[in-house]
């Protein structure tokens, strides 16, 4: 499927991925996009059946439990034109290790190819597919933002964001220095490797503080809720959020480990 198949000024038919974590522990981010696509002229479904994309079994070895997960996501996903999900993680998993997983297979291997081409992360969707050059919203304040791994390297997500964060009224933007540099996350890693991870993410948050932003913001929920705990820990008053959140104007929900 070609990425100029539709115009941006046409009705586009997506289905988002919500992802586990957006859905677990912070829907107000699938909130938000269905709110940021459905502004940019997309038709917007959200299949019930999903599940995860298998990047845990993925990152783990567990081959075999990761192709079933992802022959049942590519069977859910199969009817709609595009795939969006909230999350550069879980978009990379499906764009870029789908078609790898199925390589040689003949059954399923042309079906993850075709599945794969219609992946994309959510912001990189609104800017390079639908065009959106501007949002809808305003959030006083200050952010910076944190460039999550797989996104980035990945998928190539950097000025996208950075350009509509640049569209909110009353939102003025820092850079983060060493924005690029990983928080310490990587889904298992931190669980395998836990002195190294918090060692990582003690710098971020060293970063984050030296900012003097109000906001840290970032693509992926489990960089952020990673790097809001420690920032909490350490008794830094940083409202964490998902752009998302931000872009849609959705910020009445408390931040990432804010109380209701």
């Amino acid at each position: 499927m070609s990425e100029t198949t539709v115009p941006a000024n046409a009705e586009a038919d997506v289905a988002l991925f919500v992802t586990c974590l957006v859905d677990l522990f912070r829907p107000s981010v699938g909130f938000a996009a269905i709110k940021l696509l459905e502004d940019a002229g997309c038709r917007v479904s959200v299949p019930t059946n999903q599940t995860c994309c298998g990047q845990p079994a993925y990152n783990s070895g567990d081959r075999d439990d990761t192709k079933a997960i992802a022959r049942q996501v590519i069977e859910t996903f199969e009817p709609y034109q595009y795939v969006v999900a909230p999350s550069g993680s879980c978009g990379a998993m499906l764009k870029k290790h789908y078609p790898e997983l199925f390589a040689g297979d003949p059954q399923w291997e042309t079906r993850a190819k075709a599945f794969s081409d219609k992946v994309f992360e959510l912001v990189s969707f609104l800017a390079d597919i639908r065009g959106v050059t501007a949002v809808d919203a305003a959030v006083p304040g200050s952010a910076t933002y944190h460039d999550s791994c797989s996104g980035l390297r990945e998928l190539g997500i950097h000025d996208q964001p950075r350009k509509l964060l640049g569209s909110v009224k009353g939102l003025t933007l820092t850079e983060l220095e060493d924005a690029d540099v990983c928080c310490g996350f990587g889904g298992t890693f931190c669980i395998k490797y836990p002195d190294v991870s918090n060692a990582i993410v003690t710098k971020k948050a060293k970063r984050v503080k030296a900012s003097g932003a109000d906001m840290l913001l970032a693509g992926d929920l489990g960089c952020l809720m990673n790097m809001d705990g420690k920032l909490k820990r350490e008794g830094t008053q940083v409202a964490v959020r998902h752009v998302a959140e931000v872009l849609a104007g959705m910020t009445d929900t408390p931040p990432i480990g804010g109380k209701l």
